[in-house]
């Protein structure tokens, strides 16, 4: 389902990775020129003259002064990158036994190959997961993603057990914040009392001694309730 379009560049791809990225977090309301030249780290004119030529393209739908989205191929070309790059996180930690904050930039430069075949049979290798390391669901190859009922720890807000599903942050500090914890995907937490002051949490990981997580660790975390 990867679209390949001949004259894309790898900045191009990466433009139409964080549009997607942007809009997904945005419940569907696009990406602004701000968001995209914070998150890209290039300036403001520089990003608006991307647009200009991914509009050309007919990858996304672009107004001035207005969010940017993408267009049903660029959308297409997003999942298709999403896809090689979650695949590839999964191939870096199962096969060559790399640690999660240790994959995404590797996959960040695997992900622009552009072969369907090789797409197909990493996929087939891999045993067609669902899920990358951090949790984040993986598109299948027909784009369809599977997208699991997941919210910040912080967002239940009451004692309770629940199961660790994946991250809201992927950064290198905190995923190595969180191996130090001895917290990893598909643990169980149970929550055994709420600090009434900075909303810290008391915890115990799997049947593991106490521990406290913060208001800023426990809003990243991604859970559900366990059943």
């Amino acid at each position: 389902m990867y679209i390949c379009i001949v004259d894309i560049s790898l900045t191009e791809e990466n433009y139409i990775k964080a549009i997607f990225s942007i809009n997904a977090s945005n419940k569907g309301e696009g990406a602004s020129t701000n968001e995209l030249s914070e998150q890209l780290n290039n300036k403001a004119g520089s990003v608006t003259d991307m647009l200009k030529r991914l509009a050309e393209k007919k990858l996304i739908h672009y107004q001035k002064y207005k969010s940017v989205s993408l267009s049903s191929a660029g959308e297409k070309l997003a999942i298709g990158i999403v896809r090689k790059h979650r695949l590839w996180e999964v191939f870096l930690m199962e096969k060559l036994h790399f640690k999660w904050d240790e994959v995404h930039d590797i996959a960040e430069e695997l992900e622009h190959i552009k072969s369907d075949e090789l797409v197909l049979r990493l996929d087939a290798f891999l045993g067609k997961p669902r899920f990358d390391p951090h949790g984040d669901p993986i598109p299948d190859a027909k784009g369809h993603l599977f997208l699991p009922h997941a919210k910040p720890l912080s967002h239940f807000a009451r004692i309770g057990t629940y199961t660790f599903l994946g991250v809201a942050e992927h950064s290198k500090l905190f995923l190595q914040h969180l191996t130090s914890l001895g917290l990893k995907i598909g643990d169980t937490i149970k929550v055994l009392d709420i600090n009434a002051f900075d909303h810290s949490l008391m915890v115990k990981i799997n049947r593991n001694e106490h521990q406290f997580f913060s208001e800023a660790v426990s809003s990243k975390l991604l859970v559900d309730i366990k059943k």
